[in-house]
């Protein structure tokens, strides 16, 4: 009786701290989401700020990027990447678009989670802007081009457990948001000034 009693206390323990350590997680995601993105840890993408240097890209060097992109079941858009994949040398900075539809009656807001593959890639794949880092919302029937400016760090090449990729996935994943924190004007004016700003650079 007494080891029965000893084993439900050790059961209802270890539930106590399972418990305690999913909550802390939660409590913790932006942190983490913060460590991925300077760390590269886990296939999150690097992220540099706007006016940072880009390294000079390297001729003769070529690594394909593929392009993925889905929502949560259930979520009323459509999301797509405009081109499934492109080459690109190493250190050259490039915009690429996916198109997101909502064909709901009703505003529809989202936030897209982001990752790369292989892992290791993680740490070179650097994103500059995106439209991943504030929630999206779309009018019923609105159909809007979201951007990416990104580059793949040449220093991939001084890693032996990365230097051999020769593809790098890039994927997002949308998720309704029940209650959105910004105005739908701010988050579309933030993805045309976007696009807008990188079309200008490249004059």
């Amino acid at each position: 009786m007494n080891t029965l009693a000893a084993n439900r206390r050790t059961a209802l323990l270890a539930a106590g701290v399972a418990m305690g350590m999913i909550g802390l997680a939660y409590a913790s995601v932006p942190l983490y989401r913060l460590f991925c993105q300077v760390t590269g840890f886990g296939g999150t993408p690097m992220v540099a700020a706007a006016t940072a240097a880009a390294p000079r890209p390297i001729p003769g060097t070529s690594i394909r990027v593929r392009f993925d992109g889905n929502v949560q079941r259930g979520m009323s858009w459509t999301f797509r990447p405009a081109e499934t994949f492109v080459d690109l040398p190493l250190g050259e900075r490039r915009m690429a678009f996916y198109h997101a539809h909502n064909s709901s009656d009703a505003p529809v807001t989202g936030v897209a989670t982001f990752n790369v593959s292989p892992a290791a890639a993680g740490r070179y794949f650097v994103k500059i802007q995106c439209f991943c880092f504030n929630e999206q919302t779309l009018e019923p029937g609105q159909t809007v081009a979201m951007p990416v400016v990104y580059y793949v760090d040449p220093a991939i090449l001084d890693d032996p457990e990365a230097r051999r990729i020769e593809e790098i996935t890039l994927s997002y994943s949308f998720f309704p948001v029940a209650e959105p924190t910004q105005p739908a004007g701010v988050r579309a004016t933030g993805m045309a000034a976007i696009a807008a700003g990188q079309r200008q650079g490249r004059r």
